[in-house]
């Protein structure tokens, strides 16, 4: 059995691997910054007699990830889940906005990942998993703070990768496209990103057309991440990255297979997105 800390249970991937690691059997401790928005996770937990508990744990809190860990014991898994979208323009973002974003996309996991490490480092062993997005690779308009915070942590847990694996430490990296969760929903707008921005209309026609790569035109279930995470964690070929999403996949290929200006004459024919 396993002990499994996950951030950003209350709903989404981190809700869902929350259960699919503790219907493998392993503990779980589902961390979230309000455990009263956890209710339902906590009551399938009791009907299904699961291994999990629930932490108050803010990544932007140093206090409140220490009482976490405390409370969690030896950390075998970490799944760094919990994140925030900031939708605006470059021009219409606030420093303020620019620092909300990176503290809890970037700060917030390595506060993490420095607290579990000295433990894993003396076992030799242990588990890292960083919940990135097809953002992380690819920058899109009107998200391009957020993509920069993706692109951050995949930066670092590249590095990371090569500093812990003497150790005996595995880094992950899951990129999803877009999945049904409320990360959109729970998104915050740039400060002056609004009906009055000169960038407003093209952001509304380009949200409008990014839909249309969905597979079957249909956002992704939650679940099938989460079932990626623990998939990744027990790979027998183990790799640093993971890509989720029919999406994400095409677009990675086709980024990753062209020079910029190809790409980007590509894209906007299949996005019919057009100047």
């Amino acid at each position: 059995m396993a002990n499994v800390l996950i951030t950003g249970c209350s709903s989404g991937f981190g809700l869902e691997a929350a259960l699919v690691f503790a219907r493998h059997g392993d503990r779980v401790l589902a961390t979230m910054r309000n455990p009263a928005d956890g209710a339902a996770l906590a009551q399938t937990a009791r009907d299904e007699g699961l291994a999990l508990e629930l932490l108050r744990l803010d990544v932007g809190d140093a206090a409140s990830i220490a009482a976490a860990l405390a409370a969690a014991g030896p950390v075998d898994v970490l799944v760094n889940n919990a994140g925030i979208e900031l939708r605006s323009s470059i021009e219409d973002a606030s420093e303020e906005d620019v620092r909300r974003q990176f503290d809890t996309n970037v700060f917030g996991p390595l506060r993490l990942i420095r607290a579990v490490l000295p433990g894993m480092r003396a076992r030799r062993s242990g588990t890292i998993v960083n919940v990135s997005s097809i953002a992380g690779i690819v920058a899109r308009p009107y998200g391009g703070l957020y993509a920069a915070s993706k692109h951050a942590l995949e930066a670092i847990s590249e590095a990371l990768h090569f500093e812990v694996q003497p150790f005996g430490v595995r880094v992950v990296l899951i990129e999803p496209g877009q999945f049904a969760t409320r990360l959109l929903d729970n998104a915050i707008a740039g400060d002056g990103f609004g009906p009055g921005s000169p960038y407003w209309q093209r952001a509304e026609r380009f949200d409008a057309a990014i839909k249309t790569l969905r597979p079957g035109g249909v956002a992704g279930s939650a679940h099938d991440v989460a079932q990626l995470i623990h998939r990744a964690v027990h790979d027998p070929h183990p790799k640093l990255r993971y890509l989720a999403g029919g999406d994400a996949e095409t677009i990675a290929a086709t980024y990753r297979s062209l020079a910029f200006e190809e790409y980007e004459r590509t894209m906007r024919q299949a996005l019919d997105w057009h100047d």
